[in-house]
């Protein structure tokens, strides 16, 4: 029971997310966020790593999610496409829109670590995850790689429910340190669930054998 409030609570987050995103399909450089970042906007950098990120970033999380579904992952074929969407979305669009728009961030050389080595993590963690497929590697190690690739994933989830946290119970993302807590906030406790859940799969494995 638990697990399925999760599952609903994660996915609510994610349709939230997901649907948000549709407001910049009139690709309006004066949208919405966008409005607070001209300056960036203004450099010819800003505007493609921003599309590719956040349209990437709501595709891949749909797709990672279903992953999770045991009928989609005994699904070999939907799985496996499934699977290249999220990979291909990760490492083409998502991710290196990612370095792109954390290079005009302006929050704070500590926002800017955090953001950076959640983006580093997550390239080497699905990358890894992809490789040890594709090799035929030990499946139980893409599993976990994938994890931990779509706990990252997640983080664009977790960071705005913080920020709408912060807001609505506190004094919001401008005030001091609010935004360094929230930043590692959205990715760091994601990681430790996903190792806490590998180390429970792998402990089960050695019990039942």
């Amino acid at each position: 029971m638990l697990t399925g409030v999760l599952r609903t609570f994660a996915f609510f987050w994610i349709a939230i997310l997901s649907l948000s995103t549709l407001v910049y399909l009139n690709f309006n450089t004066h949208e919405s966020f966008l409005q607070l970042k001209q300056a960036a906007v203004h450099t010819g950098w800003y505007l493609p790593a921003f599309y590719s990120h956040i349209f990437g970033s709501s595709i891949i999380l749909l797709a990672g999610f279903f992953q999770f579904s045991k009928k989609v992952y005994q699904n070999r074929r939907l799985h496996k496409a499934l699977g290249k969407v999220y990979a291909g979305g990760v490492l083409f669009f998502a991710a290196p829109g990612a370095y792109v728009m954390t290079a005009f961030i302006n929050r704070g050389t500590g926002v800017f670590i955090s953001f950076m080595l959640q983006n580093s993590l997550w390239i080497i963690f699905t990358l890894m995850g992809w490789i040890a497929i594709v090799q035929h590697q030990n499946a139980e190690r893409h599993v976990q790689m994938m994890r931990r690739s779509y706990a990252l994933a997640f983080a664009a989830v977790t960071l705005r429910f913080y920020i709408w946290l912060f807001t609505v119970f506190g004094q919001g993302v401008d005030f001091e340190n609010n935004y360094l807590i929230i930043a590692f906030l959205s990715w760091v406790p994601n990681l430790l669930i996903a190792e806490a859940i590998n180390s429970y799969y792998k402990r089960k494995t050695v019990i039942t054998c």
